[in-house]
């Protein structure tokens, strides 16, 4: 990622606007959330959702925000260090591992990153592999329907993204009208 790329990626992702259209809090609400759960926060970004997530779990939880971009978590643990959360451990991850400890979190969450990946499939099998058996997985992105959000050559289609969770060893378990623009969809382990 360019400077210049980083710099218009932040502004995107950090923009105040956002919350119009986002709605975080009914998002975090949405999640069920409970003190002292383990969270991956699976395409943190600089950490738009981090804090809120942190403060969900409290500090007896914690959060793994997982990004690929190293740049990027290098912005999320600034502004995590100015917000205060100590609860928030940043993981470099690669393009097919999230590279998770396994068996720590109770959630995965994936919020409007699953379109971005490259190894879409492999990546979900190493998420599972790392999760503990009744650990939820939660993906939201964007409908197709929707002005919002990326061109729509670029999105994955809800039934795209469901195909490739039965292949990585997910079933649906709710699909959920939370947000006006995006999917919301709650997945476990199959087996």
């Amino acid at each position: 990622m360019t400077p210049k790329e980083l710099a218009g990626a932040l502004r995107r992702q950090l923009n105040p606007r956002r919350a119009r259209w986002q709605k975080p809090a009914v998002l975090v609400r949405a999640l069920g959330l409970r003190r002292g759960q383990v969270v991956a926060e699976i395409g943190s970004g600089p950490g738009y959702f981090t804090p809120r997530l942190a403060r969900a779990v409290g500090p007896s939880g914690h959060i793994y925000a997982v990004d690929p971009e190293a740049a990027v978590l290098s912005v999320l643990r600034r502004r995590m260090a100015r917000v205060g959360a100590r609860n928030v451990t940043p993981v470099l991850s690669r393009d097919d591992d999230p590279l998770l400890p396994r068996g720590r979190c109770d959630v995965a969450v994936l919020i409007n990153c699953y379109h971005h990946m490259h190894g879409r499939v492999a990546f979900l099998r190493r998420l599972v592999a790392a999760l503990p058996k009744n650990a939820r997985v939660v993906n939201i992105d964007w409908d197709e329907e929707t002005e919002f959000g990326p061109p729509a050559k670029r999105r994955v289609s809800r039934a795209r993204f469901l195909r490739d969770a039965r292949r990585a060893g997910l079933r649906l378990v709710a699909d959920r009208p939370v947000l006006p623009h995006q999917y919301f969809l709650v997945l476990r382990r199959a087996r």
